[in-house]
Formats: C-alpha cells, structure tokens, sequence
C-alpha cells in the first residue's frame, strides 16, 4: 500500500503547485464570462437597471481579482483573493435568492441546485474568501 501510495505521491507532485491555479482560472473565467454576457450595460435583474449594471461588473471584477490575487504573492494579494472569494460567495447567494429560490421549496428543486454550476461557484467563492492564497 506504501509504494502505491508513493507512486501517486511521484506522479502528482510536479503539478501541486498548479493545483490552486486550476481553480483560480475556473471560477475567474466563469464570472468574467458571465459578467461580460450582461453588457452592454445596463442589464435588467428585477427590474432594477441599477443592480444588473452593479453585478456585471461585481462579477467581472470578483472573477479578474481572484486570478490577479493568485499572481501576487504577499499581503496585498492575499487581500485581493479574499476579497474577491467574498465578492463571489455574496454574489452567488444574491442568484441564488433572486433567480432561483424555487430551487430550495422541494426536494427536486434542491437536486437541480446540487446538479447545477451555481453550487460549485458558491463553494469555490467561499473557498477563496476563507483560504486566500494560504
């Protein structure tokens, strides 16, 4: 079991640096490109021209901090990560609320919720306000 377990251990190492960049650019991606489907601004959510414009550009931005925090290694991108996870977790549960709350009345709308991309959003937001680029 040790040598299998060190055989993975050697074919893995190489890429545990790149591990928290493959995450980065997932979600730093995503809100860009979602961010950028609303524009040209404004963009109605509830008939609130205001709010679209708002999150458009939340989302862009939550999305380029996450990937530009991971790019400095100090304080200040430890900060901006954080930030922008907690930009993306606040963002995510707003959607959540606003767009989708049948999603959370029945137990078949709950399966839609674990089935869809908005989970993993809120996850890998809350992630990155916790974890930060520790």
């Amino acid at each position: 079991m040790r040598n299998l377990n060190n055989y993975f251990e050697a074919i893995a190492k190489p890429f545990v640096p790149l591990t928290p960049w493959i995450l980065r650019l997932v979600i730093g991606i995503s809100f860009i490109l979602h961010g950028l489907s609303k524009f040209p601004l404004p963009y109605l959510i509830n008939d609130s021209e205001i709010l679209g414009g708002i999150v458009a550009i939340a989302e862009v931005l939550a999305g380029a901090g996450v990937m530009i925090g991971g790019i400095f290694r100090n304080e200040l991108g430890n900060i901006i990560t954080r930030l922008s996870g907690g930009a993306i977790l606040v963002i995510m549960i707003g959607a959540l609320i606003i767009a989708h709350p049948n999603w959370f009345q029945s137990w078949e709308g709950l399966k839609k919720f674990i089935w869809k991309e908005q989970i993993y959003l809120l996850v890998l937001g809350f992630y990155f306000a916790v974890r930060g680029n520790n």
